[in-house]
């Protein structure tokens, strides 16, 4: 095991992924977080964004997953998420997360100095990731790497 980390990703409602992954890539509070074997101990906080699991299990393969918001805590080669909220890229129903991301636009446009400002960016940045993490499993159709415009 000296080569990969252990890695678990969790919400209150259940285990996303458990597993072992060569390194981790995080949304963090300060931003973006790359964690591989005998990185230092550590407790951070993650902001809504795309948690990345490469080399996850036995087919090697990445792993995307979208969270909304949480904390990470690294310690001996063993990293755990403990996520607000978080979704595998084929949990996603892109068409749902689409219309959240219009809507999170729409009450950003409208913002009039109500005191949730900071409640609708974080709706926008999660509707942004769960968009970015689906369309990376599943690429739009006709060719096109995103659907729908605006930023990822």
């Amino acid at each position: 095991m000296a080569g990969k980390l252990s890695c678990e990703v969790v919400t209150a409602e259940r285990v996303v992924f458990r597993g072992e992954v060569d390194m981790v890539i995080a949304p963090g509070a300060e931003g973006q977080m790359g964690i591989l074997p005998r990185h230092v101990s550590l407790l951070a906080a993650l902001q809504e964004g795309e948690l990345l699991l490469r080399g996850a299990g036995a087919a090697q393969e990445d792993i995307s997953i979208a969270i909304g918001g949480g904390f990470i805590e690294v310690l001996q080669n063993r990293v755990v998420v403990l996520a607000d909220s978080a979704e595998r890229a084929e949990e996603i129903d892109i068409e749902r997360a689409e219309a959240a991301r219009k809507r999170a636009l729409e009450d950003l446009k409208s913002y009039k100095g109500k005191p949730d400002l900071a409640a609708v960016e974080a709706a926008l940045r999660r509707s942004q990731a769960r968009l970015k993490v689906a369309r990376r499993r599943r690429p739009s159709r006709g060719g096109a790497e995103r659907a729908g415009g605006g930023p990822d």
